[in-house]
């Protein structure tokens, strides 16, 4: 077996005016993980769910997520149906788009 390339890395390096999102799915030290990736991959954002918790994930209509920015905050998304989720993510990175868009002028 070969290793695969890690895409959100090299994105990462390349990475100028964009926003980079990255998801991490842990099964344990959920935010320090998302927090190292965060950082090693040059991402605005780390998504990151606890893929060990009953009743949320992959096989499951709901997720429960916590968002670590680069801003140093944690937000947590409290348990909902995965649409709901991506829509409260979708209004962060627009949050996130707005601030930094702000911060350059």
């Amino acid at each position: 077996m070969e290793p695969t390339p890690d895409i959100l890395a090299e994105i990462g390096r390349r990475k100028q005016d964009q926003i980079l999102i990255g998801f991490a799915a842990e099964t344990e030290n959920l935010v320090p993980e998302a927090r190292r990736k965060l950082e090693s991959k040059n991402c605005d954002m780390v998504v990151a769910n606890l893929v060990s918790q009953d009743g949320t994930g992959f096989e499951s209509e709901e997720n429960e997520v916590v968002l670590v920015q680069r801003t140093g905050e944690n937000l947590r998304l409290a348990k909902a149906p995965k649409r709901v989720i991506a829509d409260q993510v979708l209004d962060q990175i627009l949050k996130l788009r707005l601030a930094l868009h702000h911060d350059r002028n």
